[in-house]
């Protein structure tokens, strides 16, 4: 195996690059989501409640742990 990836390095120096780049773990990128609650209330001053496609949200500008969506 790693006489064929020494081979491919050689004829192909850029494959090395795209080859690193797929095998980055999905832990690196944390996205905060959103809580799903059967009642979503207000948790601060900076929360708003929005209802989007017919499902009640709560964005904070303050705080955005504090983002909720009602289901």
């Amino acid at each position: 195996m790693t006489l064929l990836r020494s081979l491919v390095q050689q004829t192909r120096p850029m494959f090395g690059m795209f080859q690193q780049q797929l095998y980055t773990p999905a832990l690196t990128t944390m996205i905060r989501t959103m809580k799903v609650r059967s009642s979503v209330k207000k948790l601060c001053d900076g929360c708003t409640s929005v209802r989007r496609r017919g499902k009640l949200f709560v964005v904070c500008s303050k705080n955005k742990k504090h983002k909720q969506r009602q289901g």
